[in-house]
């Protein structure tokens, strides 16, 4: 092999590799910035102060997000779906847009919904009965 064909694949291949990196970056942050990670129809808004709980029915399955009204601040969140009878279902943490989803097998049961962005949330009670 030449010495101009070496020098060819050694760089072809770091590139080739930052370009792969970048690609998986941004398929990444495309999937962070999509709204909503729940399937099925949404069947409740729960708004307050600093954010709002959505909620989704699909078949025997009901699924919820939390969104922050002001994006791009790392504050706590959280969101949970409990169907009765049930433990509830948790995600917790520190984000910048979102927590959740939370999806639980709530069948003809009621179900009760938790979101907090900082520290105002909402609590639905016993819903969707």
């Amino acid at each position: 092999m030449r010495s101009g064909a070496i020098r060819r694949r050694l760089t072809l291949g770091p590139a080739l590799l930052a370009a792969a990196g970048l690609l998986a970056f941004a398929a990444s942050g495309t999937a962070q910035a999509a709204p909503s990670s729940c399937s099925g129809d949404q069947v409740r808004t729960l708004s307050f102060a600093t954010g709002v709980t959505r909620v989704y029915r699909h078949g025997d399955y009901v699924c919820a997000i939390t969104l922050a009204r002001d994006p791009g601040v790392v504050r706590a969140m959280s969101v949970s779906v409990q169907a009765r009878g049930s433990r509830p279902a948790k995600d917790t943490g520190h984000y910048l847009h979102r927590a959740g989803p939370v999806t639980v097998h709530a069948g003809h049961r009621c179900v009760w919904i938790r979101g907090a962005v900082g520290r105002n949330g909402v609590s639905s009670g016993w819903i969707l009965c």
